[in-house]
């Protein structure tokens, strides 16, 4: 197994079809990665981009203070509000990345290779992959120093990344199943490696499922509410039922690890994190500090800041 890919493949654009698929399909727990990197995404003007990049800096600065080497990450990406899903893909943002500074260490799928591979993207590139640059949301965790350390080490350790990168991806994987992975189970499975002591070895993954389990993790509950939209997954290669509890597709829904269970569970499992909600407007950045959600729209509540996104 490869390592992990500094710089972004280039990859061919998926069929119109099987975007459209997964777009009806947004069960998918990093949909909005696998449309960047699978599907032509939408173009960004200069003014977008600008944008983008400031309300990247934003982020940057707040970790800075922080003083954390490491934060748990999540962004919007494909609208999955019809789901009540804001956030479907989750990375670590390291401070002491090879690549640069809080670049976002994450799984991403290489359609070409039909692969999984872990890949290094800085805050504003990981912030390009939107696919509405006039509003987004970001979720940040910070965790106290011990637990941060502890996944720090993990994280850029090569070796234990790739202990529990699996071998086939599925934007839908069933947590506790070995057969496939998406991107937010990664981040779980290393958080897993990280607190709990999983092996090296074939086994660290099975290892870490079983700790997660232990440990009271709750998956993320998706309701497709039509099981045609379930059949349409034959057709999109990174979309996959045969790994899930059939009283789960006979209910049409899916139990997928999305960046909401990976920060409830590091809320029960870890005393102490933190989480700051960011969003951006064309006009306005907001910095919402709690584990409640900023409001919809970017709306700042009575104690949040705001500042202008000059």
């Amino acid at each position: 197994m490869t390592g992990v890919a500094r710089r972004r493949p280039r990859l061919p654009r998926a069929p119109r079809g099987a975007a459209f698929a997964l777009g009806l399909l947004a069960w998918g727990a990093c949909a909005a990665s696998t449309l960047q990197l699978c599907d032509a995404p939408s173009p960004l003007s200069a003014q977008d981009k600008s944008r983008l990049f400031r309300f990247g800096a934003v982020i940057k600065a707040e970790l800075e203070r922080s003083g954390a080497p490491l934060a748990l990450v999540a962004r919007s990406g494909t609208d999955l509000s019809r789901f009540g899903v804001r956030y479907s893909h989750a990375g670590l943002s390291l401070k002491a990345s090879p690549e640069t500074p809080w670049a976002v260490r994450q799984l991403y799928f290489a359609c070409d290779e039909r692969q999984p591979r872990l890949y290094d993207q800085g805050m504003a590139a990981f912030l390009l992959g939107t696919h509405e640059p006039r509003i987004g949301y970001v979720s940040v965790v910070l965790l106290p120093p011990a637990s941060a350390a502890e996944l720090e080490r993990a994280a850029l350790d090569k070796s234990s990344a790739l202990q529990v990168l699996g071998a086939s991806y599925s934007a839908n994987a069933y947590p506790f199943s070995l057969r496939y992975q998406n991107c937010n189970q990664w981040v779980a499975e290393l958080m897993a490696a990280a607190w709990g002591g999983s092996g090296d070895g074939p086994d660290a993954r099975a290892q870490a499922q079983r700790w997660l389990q232990a440990q009271g993790y709750e998956p993320s509950v998706v309701d497709v509410g039509w099981r045609a939209l379930m059949w349409l997954g034959h057709f999109i290669p990174w979309v996959h039922s045969d790994d899930h509890p059939e009283e789960d597709l006979a209910q049409s829904r899916y139990r997928v690890s999305l960046p909401a269970s990976i920060e409830a569970f590091v809320r029960l499992r870890v005393p102490g994190a933190e989480r700051v909600e960011f969003c951006h407007t064309e006009t306005q950045v907001v910095v919402h500090r709690g584990w409640d959600d900023v409001a919809e729209g970017c709306v700042p509540g009575a104690h949040d800041e705001v500042m202008a996104l000059d």
